[in-house]
């Protein structure tokens, strides 16, 4: 059987257990079931068990009673032979022949002899108390086996007249309905009942089944050509006794159809009634069946069977052969027959249309044109939505057919060519755009390749590793992965070279030096963190373990210049200009909650693009910003010298002209940031480079300033060290260059008196006393201060900003003419 073969029957079993109809009421089953073998004894019984049966039957009134059981061979019990023989030795004894006068009570002893062993011979014969009973019921119809083949030649013998009585006669053939000629399956041997038997049955019908390719029974032959003489199937012989019917009722219509009367059954060409099985419910049998031992003991009452046409077979295990059918995998032969005597009488039979052949043709050429016309011109998504809905409309229109009308249309044909010939039109289209999918798996490596470089080249790590991942497996990609893990270990984020290790692990495990590269990154990754380590500080760790040197962006970090408050400086190097830079970073993820975090980051960057664009001799040149990992930097311009908070101790004081110079200096730059809305709003000595050798300045960490557009400014928080404050930033107004010249006045009262003008126990005294209470007079703590430094001094303390200098430009300006008046009074 080839597959396309079982498809269609599978088809078609599906379609037979999806549908569903009533089976006929009339149709009982008395079954020989394994109780009854148990209770009455081993198979076979004694015949007149079953003649029991059939008189019981007979007193209920069952309409006719079909026997499955083959009754081909007399029955003879063993102890019958003994009484035989007896009965013929006694028949030529000299008993016979002893004078009756003589001793007449010995002669009534023989006589009684006798008539016992007769007796004994009446009740031993099981075969004829079955012929009795056949003869008093007179409804009996007895099965006889036909085994399908080919017949040669002619038969052994000719057939009892018994049997021949059954054969039908009406037999058309119509050239116009059978135009191929075709006829009924053939019988290459026959086994029929005994004569004792099959002379005193109502009828006989033949049992002949004619399993498909796969050995299911899908259909019953309603009759069989036995050398020329056709005889009817016992089911049809059944449902002919029921109808009232005989076999001269019956029209045999070859190749077409069987006619019962006005009952018309539609079958194959060779005349096979395509059975209808119907489904259980709810695990109950479709028919009724009893055990034979409950009715044989009455348990069952005999009128159950009333006008119904009774089978009796066997369900045990192990008593005949069990069938496979659509239903049922196990199903007994009585049941099978049950559901044919069903399928005629309901006419419930599925019928192959005559239409069937021109349909499938249609369709076959419909789904070909598709295939070749269609199919080829719609994108892969339509075509194979259309395929889907064409396989849906063939097997809804089977289920349909089947379900609702009892007809059988071969679809799986036209399915198979449906989804083949896409699979085949999809295979050429894969295989045809193969090749120029391979050249542009080669040209996407390479455009992989390069603009992995690239990324790697500005930094990008994360990019440049998902980029190189799509390489084939290969020695380039591996150098080019395992200069990428360098980069990440540079960045101190070996997690990441360790992902990188793993990757190229998996290409090849032996390359180079990456099992210890592998346990070395998986050691780093659990204490060094870049910007930190699993302490709280934020401190880069350098150096060591033979770790390449730790770069942050571009940038090469070479050692730490020191900490402040919310991240470290240190000295680093852009490698591809060799310019060397001061990196300050500051870890905001340490020192910010994560809600606020993105709006901080922003912030930062932002400030750092505003000093930025600020170019002064005076001011630190910003030459970049950056995020690496958990920290934010910014590489700015390398100063020699120190800050200026030293310059702040009374034993430390520089003289008063270097001071005013510097001063003037601070705020000619600040005048030039204010220009450019930019406020410093930190101005103190720690922000202030000095090298004293040189006499350079520089005014740094406009990393907190913000851009002053009126527009945009709003009040802001207090930001800065409060000592150098204006009373307006601490109160948290918004400020403007006022409030960097309040400052900038603050930090120069200190490097002329060696303290601050405002001191306090506490933040709050502090905060209180810049706010409201007069600084203290100059030259009340140092004498000799020229009254032009205090007037300066004075104005840039001043608590209303209005009163204050306006611009650093005018505070230069005073300084300036304080300088000249102390070089003039100088003497020559």
């Amino acid at each position: 059987m080839g597959w396309f073969d079982r498809l269609e029957r599978n088809a078609y079993d599906f379609g037979v257990r999806s549908s569903e109809r009533i089976p006929s009421s009339k149709v009982a089953i008395i079954a020989i079931d394994d109780e009854s073998i148990a209770n009455i004894g081993r198979w076979p019984w004694p015949r007149d068990i079953h003649a029991q049966m059939h008189r019981i039957l007979k007193r209920g009134g069952a309409k006719i009673i079909g026997q499955t059981s083959f009754f081909i061979e007399p029955q003879i019990d063993p102890g019958m032979r003994y009484i035989q023989d007896i009965l013929q030795f006694y028949g030529n004894s000299q008993l016979q022949k002893i004078n009756i006068k003589a001793n007449p009570k010995l002669n009534t002893d023989i006589e009684t002899l006798g008539e016992k062993l007769l007796t004994a011979e009446l009740d031993l014969n099981t075969d004829q108390k079955l012929a009795d009973s056949l003869a008093e019921a007179g409804n009996v119809v007895l099965a006889m086996h036909m085994g399908i083949g080919s017949a040669r030649g002619r038969p052994d013998s000719k057939l009892p007249k018994y049997v021949t009585r059954n054969k039908l006669s009406r037999v058309k053939n119509n050239p116009a309905i059978n135009p191929n000629n075709n006829a009924p399956l053939t019988a290459s041997n026959v086994f029929y009942p005994i004569e004792l038997l099959g002379s005193q049955a109502d009828s006989i019908g033949a049992l002949a089944a004619y399993p498909d390719t796969d050995g299911s029974i899908r259909s019953e032959p309603l009759v069989v050509d036995y050398y020329d003489e056709i005889y009817p199937s016992l089911a049809l012989q059944l449902a002919l006794r029921s109808l009232n019917l005989s076999a001269k009722d019956v029209t045999i219509n070859l190749g077409n159809n069987v006619e019962l009367g006005r009952l018309q059954i539609k079958t194959s060409p060779n005349l096979l009634m395509n059975t209808f099985f119907y489904s259980d419910t709810s695990g109950v049998n479709a028919f009724s069946v009893d055990s034979f031992y409950d009715v044989l003991q009455g348990k069952i009452p005999a009128s159950k069977y009333k006008g119904k046409i009774v089978l009796i077979g066997s369900t045990a295990v192990g008593v005949g052969d069990t069938m496979v059918t659509p239903i049922n995998a196990n199903m007994a032969p009585v049941l099978t027959l049950a559901h044919s005597v069903s399928s005629i009488l309901n006419e419930d039979f599925f019928i192959e249309p005559e239409w069937n052949l021109p349909a499938i043709a249609g369709i076959m050429l419909f789904i070909s044109l598709y295939i070749i016309f269609l199919l080829p011109r719609l994108k892969a998504g339509v075509a194979a939505s259309i395929t889907v809905l064409l396989f849906i409309a063939l097997f809804v229109t089977h289920y349909i057919l089947m379900t609702d009308y009892g007809l059988w249309l071969q679809l799986v044909g036209p399915s198979i060519l449906l989804v083949v010939g896409h699979l085949l039109l999809t295979t050429k289209r894969f295989l045809s755009t193969e090749k120029g999918k391979l050249a542009l798996d080669a040209e996407s490596a390479e455009s992989n390749r390069m603009l992995g470089l690239s990324l790697q080249g500005q930094g990008q790590l994360d990019a440049a590793f998902d980029k190189f991942r799509r390489l084939p497996k290969s020695a380039e990609a591996l150098e080019l992965l395992y200069n990428l893990a360098l980069d990440f270990e540079r960045k101190r984020q070996f997690n990441k070279a360790g992902s990188v290790y793993q990757v190229m692990k998996d290409i090849n495990p032996k390359f180079r030096d990456i099992k210890q590269r592998i346990n070395r990154a998986s050691a780093m990754e659990e204490t060094v963190i870049l910007g930190g380590s699993s302490s709280s500080n934020s401190s880069l760790l350098l150096g060591g373990n033979g770790v390449e040197k730790p770069m942050l962006g571009r940038y090469e970090v070479d050692k730490e210049l020191g900490k402040g408050a919310m991240g470290s400086v240190y000295l680093g190097k852009d490698p591809k200009i060799s310019r060397i830079v001061a990196i300050k970073t500051m870890a905001l993820s340490q020192e910010f909650e994560e809600d606020e975090l993105q709006d901080v980051k922003a912030r930062f960057f932002r400030e750092a693009e505003t000093a930025g664009r600020l170019s002064h001799p005076s001011i630190v040149t910003i030459y970049d910003a950056g995020e690496e990992h958990d920290l934010a930097y910014i590489a700015m311009e390398f100063l020699k010298g120190s800050d200026m908070a030293q310059y702040g101790k009374a034993d430390k004081l520089l003289p008063i002209t270097r001071v005013l110079d510097i001063i003037r200096r601070c705020a000619e730059a600040l005048d030039y940031a204010h220009k450019a809305n930019v406020v410093h709003r930190d101005i103190k000595p720690a922000n202030i480079m000095y090298e004293l050798k040189t006499d350079t300045l520089k005014i740094t960490d406009f990393g907190i300033a913000r851009i002053t557009d009126s527009s945009k400014t709003k009040t802001g928080m207090v930001l800065g060290t409060p000592s150098y404050m204006s009373p307006e930033q601490l109160a948290g107004k918004k400020v403007d260059g006022k409030s960097d010249l309040f400052s900038l006045g603050v930090m120069m009262f200190q490097f002329m008196t060696g303290r601050l003008p405002f001191q306090g126990d506490s933040m709050a005294s502090l905060m209180y006393k810049i706010a409201n209470t007069p600084h203290p007079k100059p030259e009340s703590i140092r004498a000799e201060l020229p009254r032009c430094v205090s007037v300066v001094i004075n104005r840039a303390l001043t608590k209303d900003p209005a009163k204050r200098y306006q611009s650093g430009a005018q505070m230069a300006a005073d300084l300036r003419k304080c300088l000249q008046i102390i070089t003039q009074k100088k003497p020559s």
